[in-house]
């Protein structure tokens, strides 16, 4: 195989065994619940740099304060992205996709995202016009590393240094 072919091979089984993982760990973390924890209260804000780079150019680089919250989009509704999502974590907090969403409403750019119930979390499809389909699809990563989970279910930090980036398959 050439070197193109063998590189859209290895990030296409890459993205099979997150979305695998992501399954497993939402059945598993979805038996493990027998009863939901009353809300806890909102985290204060926190300050991260948050970059989204589309295919052809920078769509945002700077600063961005940010809480877990509600989010909504045209494809996916209104649901919490709060670091809680699929029992990620025991209290609320700051996600990558919360923080996107800020620093859309703030800036005037637009995302969509799909809602999946089994995972409780978006699975970002556009952003500022850039949707992935079938050739891209946009990564999230935290201080250069991709989310093990998704953008709502990973909790961001003061600091942290958070990517949305168009990558081709």
């Amino acid at each position: 195989m050439d070197r193109p072919t063998t590189r859209r091979l290895i990030r296409r089984a890459g993205l099979f065994t997150a979305a695998l993982a992501l399954v497993l760990g939402s059945s598993a973390t979805a038996s493990a619940a027998v009863t939901a924890a009353p809300a806890a209260p909102a985290a204060a804000p926190i300050t991260v740099n948050l970059t989204v780079q589309g295919p052809d150019s920078t769509v945002f680089d700077g600063t961005v304060s940010t809480t877990g919250h509600d989010v909504t989009t045209a494809s996916g509704g209104t649901h919490p992205c709060d670091g809680t999502n699929n029992g990620a974590n025991p209290s609320p907090g700051p996600t990558p996709t919360a923080a996107l969403d800020d620093a859309a409403k703030a800036e005037g750019f637009d995302w969509d995202g799909t809602w999946y119930a089994s995972f409780e979390d978006y699975f970002v499809s556009t952003v500022d016009g850039h949707t992935g389909g079938a050739e891209a699809y946009w990564n999230i990563s935290v201080n250069g590393t991709s989310t093990p989970v998704g953008g709502c279910q990973f909790r961001i930090e003061a600091g942290d240094d958070v990517a949305f980036t168009w990558t081709e398959l």
